[in-house]
């Protein structure tokens, strides 16, 4: 029944906690709750969501957090329900010991708007600790002769509990001899004595024993017990008295371990071994137990351990003296211990920001801080400074906290980020400081563009360069960090071209290689310029361009080309003229060549590589003209043959060579008779080659009487047709296609050298020939067929080297001939016209090499 009945009232008592913790009050920002102690970790305290206003589902947002100093949390916030819970055990005894009233103080910081509430948590007491003496055995010699009504003071019961839980009272057992006597003294403490209420027979009895029990106020009550045994001695009557009711000392809390604070004394006024006194404390609390000693001998009060102004100021306990009757006198001793300035401050950064933008404003809040010294007086005075060269500063917000803010404009270009160091001083003597460090990142932003490292830039690339390679690489920096910072090339297209200025280069985006993607060449295009574009990973981008000129350098990659002579189109080769009368220094022809590349590599030599007979003909080096070295001799070959050399002046040199053919001959009929004869002194055949020169020359003849035949058909039907009544009209030898008489220039520059004019009569066998004066003309006259004229072909039998046929050919002359009629194989007349043609068709062989 009864452990019922102590069940409801611990209910009805947890009940009554929890209504106390849900009180609470906001009176200039704080809060204030009640909890009994022992409670179980994870117990509800206080719904501190609800009591600030605050919205459930913020919490986590707005980084609200509770801000306390010690090495122990007893609470903690429920950011998803914001109620506030116990994370440890509250002891309120091993928290504020003997303190009526147990608080507990943090602050709750919501960090988004860097506010602080300040939370008190009131730890109530409840009935967790029984009273109990210092010793479960005590032990009392009394003489036999003492006199009723003495008085022994017995050790008192400590109770931790406070309230109506601490101790209340003192029982004695029941005995015949012994009564209990409890004083109260002014500060609430009962004092049990034991009163003789009958005299003592030790023969009687020599000893008593009896049961002493302390007990609280609480319901249901607890109580502790102490056996005394009570020796009954021989007379002793007299008690040690105190020189002084009460002792006092101040001492500093860093006095050395060991040291004498005062000496206590107390006589007795007995004889002998009555009166030898033993000192010992008595009423000292557990933190001072270890803290003091007596000498049982002396009396001297010395320190035990290692004081603290900070733990305790004031420490209160007894000392009594006892002889050996066991007769007592007790004796209050006051210890105060003054503050040394031993505690550096401490600076507890609640709140702080890893990094700030290096565009925020002056005042932005960068940490929150509390500076604490756990001295007192001046000695706990803490200001506070930061280095006067950073743009940073610091401002008070309330009691001791302090807000790090920026003074003035940051540049992360600059500076990236800064090491704070807050220096916190007080005010003892000496003063104690201490330090925080606090790293301020300053994040970037966009607000420098990429910078190339040139203003412009130009790159040789040789001719024909292989595609792939780079050919240069353009670089730009941007102060800015990461993506800010991060840099991209590009080539700008800009105006259309062709081909695409992609198609002939590209960039590599991230190192600003430009590779060239094809081979370019100096003849063709000798500069490409393009712009490219170093774009930098911000948002907005910021971009910068550069030009870049690429010089195609030329390279001997082109051989000279041959103008002059020209090669046919049907593989002959034209035949230059040569008077034989020329003298030394004669100009026979001229080689022009030209080459695609430029300076040097364009730079053309001519020198002579060989020839038919090398000492004939020299080549000029610069000029290229073919002349003679001397006059022609009778035993020169009429047809020559000159290979000019053509160089350029690239490194390797490119050369290419022009076949210069060369007739000499003193008249027309002369040079139709060279150019039909094989080059070179004839050698006596042998047998055999002259088998085969006949049957070759037997072949020809049949094959030309043939061809012959067929002619002779053609020219009678051609006369037939209207091209036989258009003998009249003007044709000019160089109307006669090219692409049919290979060797015609030659023949052409013999006629011109010579200008005759040759009128021949369309209806008749024989005109009228005249030579004219030599005047360099480069036409052929062409006259009515009634005019007479002079002429200057006079015509002699020529038969055919190969005997196939026998022609009369034109020969020149340098005097005036009689004029005689022209005569043909064919035996028709015919006009100019057909006369020129007849004479190339029929000698078109002789007249190609």
């Amino acid at each position: 029944m009864a452990s019922r009945h102590t069940r409801l009232q611990n209910k009805g008592r947890i009940l009554f906690c929890l209504f106390c913790a849900g009180l609470w009050e906001a009176v200039s920002g704080q809060l204030r709750y009640s909890v009994p102690e022992e409670m179980q970790k994870g117990s509800f305290v206080g719904n501190v969501a609800e009591d600030l206003s605050l919205d459930i589902k913020e919490l986590a947002d707005r980084r609200v957090r509770i801000v306390s100093r010690g090495r122990t949390q007893y609470f903690a916030l429920n950011l998803k329900s914001g109620h506030l819970y116990c994370t440890d055990r509250v002891d309120r005894e091993q928290i504020c010991g003997a303190i009526e009233t147990c608080l507990l103080h943090f602050e709750i910081l919501v960090e988004d708007i860097m506010k602080v509430f300040r939370v008190e948590v009131e730890i109530t007491d409840i009935n967790d600790n029984a009273p109990r003496f210092p010793r479960d055995q005590l032990e009392l010699r009394i003489s036999e002769v003492t006199a009723v009504g003495t008085r022994y003071s017995l050790e008192e019961a400590q109770d931790p509990d406070v309230g109506t839980n601490s101790l209340r009272g003192y029982h004695l057992s029941s005995n015949q001899h012994f009564s209990l006597d409890v004083q109260t003294a002014a500060d609430g403490d009962k004092h049990a004595e034991l009163v003789l209420e009958k005299a003592l027979d030790r023969e009687e009895q020599a000893e008593h024993e009896l049961i002493l029990t302390a007990t609280d106020g609480a319901e249901p009550a607890r109580s502790g017990t102490a056996h005394i045994r009570v020796v009954v001695l021989d007379a002793n009557d007299n008690a040690p008295v105190f020189n002084q009711s009460l002792y006092e000392a101040r001492v500093p809390e860093n006095v050395p371990v060991g040291s004498v604070l005062l000496r206590v004394n107390a006589t007795d006024a007995d004889e002998a071994g009555n009166s030898e006194v033993t000192y010992s404390l008595r009423k000292v609390k557990d933190k001072a137990s270890g803290l003091f000693r007596v000498d049982s001998k002396t009396g001297e009060v010395s320190t035990a351990g290692q004081l603290d102004h900070e733990e305790a100021a004031l420490y209160e306990m007894e000392v009594q003296a006892k002889d050996a009757g066991d007769l007592s006198a007790r004796s209050r001793v006051l210890i105060t211990v003054t503050d040394v300035n031993d505690h550096v401050p401490e600076i507890t950064v609640t709140s702080a920001i890893k990094s700030v933008s290096e565009d925020s404003p002056p005042g932005t809040v960068i940490a929150l801080m509390n500076l604490h010294d756990r001295d007192s007086g001046r000695n706990g005075e803490v200001s506070c400074s930061v280095p006067a060269q950073l743009p940073f500063r610091l401002q008070k917000s309330f009691d001791n906290y302090y807000s790090l803010v920026t003074e003035g404009a940051l540049d992360r270009e600059r500076v990236s980020g800064y090491n704070v160091t807050v220096t916190a001083t007080d005010g003892g003597t000496p003063p104690l400081s201490s330090s925080a460090a606090i790293f301020v990142q300053v994040t970037d932003i966009n607000d420098n563009a990429p910078i190339f490292e040139q203003p412009s830039y130009t790159v040789h690339l040789p001719e024909n360069n292989p595609r792939g390679p780079s050919v240069l690489s353009v670089r730009a920096t941007d102060p800015d960090w990461g993506e800010n910072g991060r840099v991209t090339y590009s080539v700008l297209e800009g105006e259309v071209r062709e081909p695409p200025l992609s198609s002939s280069v590209s960039i590599n985006s991230e190192t600003g290689a430009v590779y060239a993607l094809r081979s370019f060449d100096y003849e063709q295009e000798r500069e490409l310029r393009l712009e490219v574009q170093a774009e930098d990973g911000g948002s907005p981008p910021l971009r910068s361009t550069v030009w870049v000129s690429v010089l195609v350098v030329d390279e001997n990659d082109n051989r000279p080309q041959i103008l002059h002579p020209a090669a046919p189109s049907d593989g002959s080769t034209g035949v230059e003229l040569a008077p034989r009368w020329s003298e030394a220094g004669y100009l026979v022809s001229k080689v022009v060549a030209v080459d695609a590349d430029s300076g040097q590599n364009a730079w053309l030599s001519y020198q002579l590589l060989k020839a038919t007979d090398a000492g004939l003909f020299s080549v000029g080096l610069h000029s290229g003209e073919v002349r003679t070295a001397r006059s022609f001799g009778d035993k020169d070959a009429p047809k020559q043959s000159v290979v000019v050399l053509v160089k350029d002046n690239g490194q390797p040199p490119l050369s290419a060579t022009a076949t210069v053919r060369v007739a000499v001959a003193e008249s027309i009929s002369e040079l139709l008779w060279d150019l039909s004869s094989p080059s070179g002194p004839a050698e006596p055949p042998s047998g055999l080659r002259l088998y085969l020169v006949v049957a070759v020359a037997s072949v020809s003849c049949l094959f030309f009487s043939f061809v012959l035949v067929l002619v002779v058909l053609r020219l009678r039907r051609w006369r037939k047709s209207q091209v036989f009544e258009s003998s009249s009209s003007s044709v000019s030898v160089s109307g006669v296609p090219v692409s049919q008489f290979v060797g015609l220039d030659g023949v052409r520059a013999f006629l011109r050298s010579y200008s005759h004019e040759v009128s021949l009569t369309a209806g008749s066998r024989k005109s009228q020939c005249a030579q004219s004066e030599l005047n360099y003309s480069t036409t052929l006259s062409n006259r009515p067929s009634d005019e007479k004229t002079q002429g200057l072909l006079i015509t002699e039998n020529w038969r055919d080297p190969e005997g196939s046929e026998s022609f009369t050919r034109p020969v020149p002359s340098r005097r005036k001939p009689n004029c005689n009629a022209i005569s043909y194989a064919a035996g028709v007349s015919k006009s100019r016209t057909d006369v020129l043609r007849l004479l190339f068709e029929r000698h078109k062989p002789w007249f190609t090499f």
